[in-house]
């Protein structure tokens, strides 16, 4: 015959495991990540000659996603894209940093940082660029990947232009035009995916 000693034991050992186990069950939580990161840059900056200074300027930094064969289904693409907000990058947020004022397509960037998408309406006629507020974001803990439900502080319509040229990799660039420094054209290349927006920038 067992003692009660013995039995008292092999009670605690099971409830310990038993709490060990609940505990694990209740563990939703999982980590990941990547070391492979390839960001792309654009940076547009403005130089005070006279005072020999820095006057201000922008930068966005944004993962380039690759493009699949699969996106050119037309259906495929549309039921990606309609009537939803693309985080526009990959791996971490797109990011736009800026220490002056802009105005993209008329509508006003203050001074700060902001998190990129790109939204198109439902019935995919129209594409806008959206800005986020890091700091709500921060708060919320949301990933990148659920951009879909931060919320939107303002957006800029984008202008969809014609090409034939494959962008393998997503590619943001910004020209300068020689006639007036201030304004800038925002291009976001993906695919044959192309779209602008002008900006101008508060000197």
């Amino acid at each position: 015959m067992k003692s009660k000693k013995h039995i008292f034991g092999n009670l605690v050992f099971a409830l310990a495991l038993s709490l060990c186990c609940a505990a694990n069950a209740q563990q939703k939580i999982s980590a990941f990540g990547s070391d492979t990161l390839e960001r792309g840059t654009v940076r547009v900056g403005y130089w005070n000659a006279e005072k020999n200074t820095g006057a201000g300027g922008f930068f966005i930094v944004y993962g380039k996603p690759v493009w699949k064969k699969e996106y050119e289904d037309a259906a495929k693409f549309d039921a990606m894209t309609k009537g939803n907000v693309w985080r526009m990058g990959s791996d971490y947020w797109t990011v736009l940093d800026t220490n002056i004022p802009l105005r993209v397509s008329g509508v006003t960037v203050p001074v700060g940082q902001w998190y990129l998408g790109l939204e198109r309406s439902q019935d995919g006629s129209k594409w806008s660029l959206v800005f986020i507020d890091p700091a709500k974001v921060r708060m919320t803990k949301l990933d990148p990947s659920e951009i879909g439900k931060t919320k939107v502080e303002f957006k800029a319509t984008m202008t969809l232009e014609q090409s034939n040229e494959l962008a393998e990799k997503l590619t943001i660039t910004a020209d300068l035009p020689k006639t007036d420094l201030k304004q800038s054209r925002l291009t976001i290349s993906w695919g044959k995916l192309r779209l602008s927006a002008p900006v101008e920038a508060s000197l």
